[in-house]
Parts: structure tokens; sequence; C-alpha cells
């Protein structure tokens, strides 16, 4: 049997055995074949989907979606309009926290303000005005996950 093993195969492709073995759980990549003693083997083939699976997880695709990506291919698809779709999705979601990133930075630099306003001024808070002068959160922009709202 020829073939280079897991962690000659990581190596080779700049990612980690671990993340092979995961890949090869979940479907990515077909059941390697193994030595008597029971070593995974790669060939060039596998080299070339794991090799696609790193250049893919680069562009922040997720494992389903290159999964999707694979089964398309695999069953003799061109997957490239199913590709566009997911980076525009994944584009989408990427423009909508930096808005939302934008807004939360505009309401911490007004606490910022805020809290320097007070204390020139010889004002006293509670804990600390930059806090205490906020509105209410239910009333910001939507942003990042509240207190509680870790899900």
């Amino acid at each position: 049997m020829s073939g280079m093993t897991v962690g000659k195969a990581a190596d080779l492709v700049g990612v980690s055995a671990k993340a092979i073995r995961l890949w090869e759980a979940r479907g990515l990549i077909p059941r390697a074949s193994r030595t008597e003693s029971g070593y995974r083997l790669f060939d060039e083939a596998d080299l070339e989907v794991l090799r696609f699976i790193r250049r893919a997880k680069t562009l922040g695709l997720t494992l389903e979606e290159i999964n999707d990506i694979l089964d398309l291919q695999r069953g003799g698809a061109q997957p490239c309009g199913r590709v566009t779709e997911m980076l525009d999705a994944h584009l989408l979601r990427i423009d909508r926290r930096l808005a939302e990133l934008q807004q939360l930075r505009q309401v911490l630099l007004g606490a910022r303000r805020a809290a320097d306003r007070t204390r020139r001024t010889g004002g006293e808070a509670v804990v600390c005005q930059a806090i205490e002068s906020q509105p209410d959160p239910d009333q910001w922009p939507p942003g990042p996950p509240r207190h509680g709202q870790e899900g």
C-alpha cells in the first residue's frame, strides 16, 4: 500500500493532523486507506481535496458549506454558482457586522467623551459616568449579544 501518513499530508497541505481527522469524520474527504497497523494513508488526490478545504476555510466557508460544494462537484455539477451565493451571503453578514461595530464604536466614543466631560467638571458617578450615562441597552441599535443574550 502506498501513500503518506496523516502527519505528512498535514505538513504538505498546511493544516493540522487533527483537522484532517475531523474533515474525514465529517465526510469531507473519503475514508483514507489504512496500513495493517491502522495508520491512515493519503494520496495526491486526497491532498488536492485537503488543499481545497483549507482554501475554502480561509474564505470563511463553514465545513457544512464546503461539504455541500464537494458533494455537488462529486455529483458532476459545477458548484461555482453555489459558491458565489455562499460568498455573497458571507459578504452580507460581514457588511451587517461592520455596520453594527461602527454603531457600537459611536456609542463607546460618546460614553468616553461623557466620562471625560464629567471628570473635567469635577462630577462624580456612583460607578463610572461612561456606563451610567448610556441609554438603556434595549434602545441601542442591534449589535453584539448583550449580557444574558449570549445564546
